[in-house]
């Protein structure tokens, strides 16, 4: 075991007891208007311009033209986009084949023992695959990152939980949708735009599943984020 120095220590007693205090006032439940101490304003006005980072323009649909880049800030990439319903994952009474006529029963990463996540209950972000656009993992963002979701007034903390098309961006599980006021419905539900994604680079939630994790986390990078853009 490594001895911390004191003062070290300290200062990272410090940030534990402020992410525990996070945690206990959010628990593990999304059902909430805004989340952590920074605003959806304070947030958006560092996103006014774009230094794109990706080689090209994502599509929202597969239909649509492509419009979308991805931005990159000091600490964070963003982009803005519409909110498509991920349902992927754990098999419950919400995402299943009856409800999501795309359904799949995995997703690209996985909770602390191992199982898929589960969509209707955490909130998590889908990431455009690796392709000669983009490479989130080239660009610090790896699976069980900390995501800022946007919306509103409201600020919503999630994690990078899937992988979806190469060409395709804007799209998040479905409880990430219902606490945002969004119509979760996979099939028929999600927001046409007005929709912010700011990805914190080189993040980590633990343990992935944790909601109250990832509103702590997020709170401080937020801050962090805001001191440095």
């Amino acid at each position: 075991m490594r001895l911390r120095p004191l003062g070290l220590a300290t200062a990272a007693g410090t940030v534990l007891l402020a992410a525990a205090a996070l945690a206990a006032a959010y628990g593990d439940s999304p059902k909430r208007a805004r989340e952590g101490t920074v605003s959806a304003a304070d947030l958006l006005a560092k996103l006014r311009s774009c230094d794109r980072i990706s080689d090209g323009l994502y599509r929202t649909d597969a239909e649509s033209a492509a419009t979308v880049p991805v931005c990159g800030l000091k600490g964070a990439v963003f982009w803005k986009a519409d909110m498509d319903v991920d349902c992927d994952g754990l098999r419950t009474e919400h995402c299943n084949e009856d409800r999501d006529p795309w359904y799949q029963d995995d997703t690209a990463f996985h909770q602390s023992d191992g199982r898929p996540l589960r969509a209707d209950t955490l909130p998590y972000v889908v990431v455009p695959g690796k392709s000669a656009l983009w490479d989130h993992a080239a660009a610090g963002i790896e699976g069980g990152g900390v995501v800022a979701v946007v919306h509103g007034d409201q600020v919503e903390y999630a994690v990078v939980g899937d992988t979806g098309p190469k060409e395709i961006i804007g799209e998040a599980s479905y409880a990430t949708a219902e606490a945002l006021g969004i119509d979760p419905d996979p099939a028929t539900g999600g927001a046409e735009s007005g929709v912010t994604y700011i990805l914190f680079k080189d993040s980590l939630v633990s343990p992935v599943e944790s909601h109250g994790a990832a509103v702590a986390l997020g709170d401080r990078l937020a801050r962090e984020f805001l001191a440095g853009n």
